[in-house]
């Protein structure tokens, strides 16, 4: 019997998982946050449903979305970067109030990596998140709300900096001046990847497990954009000199390894 995924957020990661998805046999359908975006997918073949998720509650076709939904992947930007005040914590919380007005039991929540903090160092999935900045705190408090929510089977996947596609970070630091951190390890994960390990979660029914999604190689930042820089013929920028004692975070997975035994697939 054809399995059917919801996705909630078909952006940058959720269009070509979705694709992905379809070719492997499932059944899939996904939210954008206009009529307007949903008619263009529609075009395209997609199952597109308009949701828009607010601080004030849900508007659109969320209980169509969800009905008859076997796996539900929650993909939603949480806007935080860009001090808009958005409280990403009361809008997840009314996405979990229609999910558990559905027979949604088994959730992929895309977090991201910033739920730690830099003085916590190396980390992997055994150490307890203690985010300090006000982004970092909403993203646990959600992993929080989900991991806790009876009768749901949630994993949540962390993500480091994503990049492929459009999405190519050396383009916006050629030329800086006295950028800071240039000692900090990078923590990145190509798209590609961050499909193919979405797809084994599924694929091995590896629900109620936490995976920091980061690929393993963690060259220094300053040593890797002026490398890639160099290499799409841009200016490279230039880094401020940093104390040699700064603790910086480096995140790793054993969960990758261990639960799904995947290997990346796509250099950084």
């Amino acid at each position: 019997m054809t399995k059917t995924i919801s996705i909630v957020g078909l952006g940058w990661l959720g269009q070509p998982l979705a694709y992905r998805l379809a070719t492997l046999g499932y059944t899939v359908k996904g939210s954008v946050t206009t009529v307007a975006k949903a008619a263009l997918l529609q075009q395209n073949g997609f199952d597109a449903y308009p949701v828009e998720i607010s601080e004030n509650g849900i508007e659109g076709e969320i209980k169509a979305l969800l009905n008859n939904t076997d796996y539900l992947m929650i993909m939603i930007p949480p806007g935080l970067r860009k001090n808009t005040g958005a409280d990403y914590v009361l809008k997840m919380a009314h996405l979990l109030a229609a999910i558990n007005e559905s027979s949604v039991s088994k959730i992929i929540l895309v977090s991201s990596t910033s739920v730690y903090d830099d003085s916590q160092g190396n980390v992997t999935e055994k150490d307890e998140p203690k985010p300090q900045t006000i982004a970092g705190k909403q993203l646990r408090q959600v992993e929080e709300l989900f991991i806790n929510s009876e009768g749901l089977q949630t994993t949540i996947v962390r993500f480091g900096g994503l990049i492929g596609g459009s999405r190519n970070p050396a383009k916006y630091l050629a030329g800086r001046k006295d950028l800071a951190d240039g000692n900090a390890s990078v923590n990145l994960i190509h798209r590609d990847d961050c499909i193919n390990i979405l797809v084994e979660i599924l694929k091995q029914d590896a629900f109620g497990n936490v995976f920091n999604a980061v690929n393993p190689d963690h060259p220094k930042k300053s040593d890797y954009y002026i490398q890639k820089t160099k290499e799409l013929g841009l200016e490279p920028p230039t880094f401020a000199e940093n104390s040699t004692d700064e603790v910086y975070k480096r995140v790793d997975s054993e969960n990758l390894k261990s639960i799904l035994n995947y290997s990346f697939k796509v250099s950084i």
